[in-house]
């Protein structure tokens, strides 16, 4: 497969510079706007974005990757803003968006208040204020950052925090912690989207949402159990559910699979 051509910026949006790469994918349409989890720099997405056709917008969240960390910690809906505003830099009128994890939270606060959005997609996430928690384990791995800077810790953790196919392949997890070194997130970044969560309790307003939703969600998840997934299926009123076999990362590692799911649910014309 030829990797179509990719353009990665710096754009600034209310005094913080975000770090976008776009790419232009094998055939025209309609952009997927793609929102990555807790610290992760846009380019852990590749696995998956190489094997979509459409063109494609990866962003570093503030206060991951190359981003910069905003003075005061926003709320997601502050986030929001910030993602709306490049997209208007960009100049897209229309955009389908799919979320990872924390990720998914933000798709869900962008349905809510951008009208650009047309379809949605959520992948191992949860509804906001009605989290059905992971196991002990895979939270305390979570809340440490030496995932991202350090590959030992990593390889130590890697099943606790994503399930056991995570090493199934060793290169795959040899390439993430080879990325993750070289861009890992501040301490102040990360705990500044920990802390955009507060007061996020999207479980609220999900029943508003007009937008058609792909929910996608790994059968072993140790992070965010695939309950959620059945959760956000049932109070979003246009919302279809995959469970699927794998764990937190499966987007990642049975990415061409994903892929596959994500361009059907997006090219239905119904």
């Amino acid at each position: 497969m030829t990797t179509p051509s990719t353009e990665t910026r710096h754009l600034s949006v209310d005094r913080v510079s975000l770090r976008v790469s776009t790419r232009h994918g094998d055939r025209p349409g309609r952009p997927l706007l793609l929102c990555n989890g807790i610290g992760a720099p846009l380019e852990l997405l590749d696995p998956l974005r190489d094997h979509l056709s459409m063109p494609t917008i990866a962003f570093d969240a503030p206060g991951a990757g190359e981003s910069s960390t905003p003075a005061y910690p926003p709320t997601l809906r502050g986030v929001g803003r910030l993602v709306r505003g490049m997209l208007d830099q960009l100049g897209y009128a229309e955009v389908d968006v799919l979320g990872i994890s924390w990720g998914g939270l933000l798709t869900q606060e962008l349905a809510r208040r951008d009208t650009r959005v047309r379809r949605i997609v959520l992948v191992s996430t949860a509804a906001g204020g009605l989290l059905v928690p992971g196991r002990p384990q895979a939270l305390l791995a979570l809340a440490d950052t030496r995932r991202y800077d350090d590959p030992v810790h990593l390889a130590r953790v890697a099943t606790k925090l994503y399930g056991p196919e995570i090493v199934e392949d060793p290169s795959f997890l040899l390439t993430q912690a080879a990325v993750r070194q070289e861009r890992p997130p501040s301490k102040r970044g990360y705990l500044y989207q920990q802390l955009a969560l507060r007061r996020f309790g999207s479980a609220l307003w999900l029943r508003k949402l007009t937008q058609p939703t792909l929910v996608l969600h790994g059968d072993s998840d140790p992070i965010v159990p695939a309950v959620n997934g059945r959760i956000l299926a049932n109070l979003i009123p246009h919302a279809q559910l995959e469970i699927v076999s794998g764990g937190h990362l499966f987007a990642l590692t049975k990415a061409e699979a994903t892929a596959r799911s994500i361009e059907a649910f997006l090219h239905n014309r119904a």
